[in-house]
């Protein structure tokens, strides 16, 4: 993960608590540190903050309580080298 992307899964885990009082069950953008939307799914999310953001200078969080909303691992099949 880039360092700006990093920045903000960072700032989300710092201010879950609050985020999951104001957003629980949402798909929230967060860019520069802050909420810039919140959706009711993922796609929806994107689709919507694309055409505004580039696509690599935001990030989509289920927001929700627990350590267990930010640790998932999801396994491809695609080969980087």
């Amino acid at each position: 993960m880039n360092k700006e992307l990093e920045k903000e899964l960072n700032y989300y885990i710092e201010n879950q608590d609050k985020l999951v009082e104001k957003y629980n069950g949402k798909y929230i953008v967060i860019k520069n540190c802050r909420v810039i939307g919140a959706f009711d799914s993922a796609l929806e999310a994107i689709e919507n903050t694309k055409q505004k953001h580039q696509l690599g200078t935001f990030i989509v969080q289920k927001c929700e309580p627990g350590k267990e909303s930010y640790t998932q691992t999801f396994h491809s099949r695609v080969r980087f080298s």
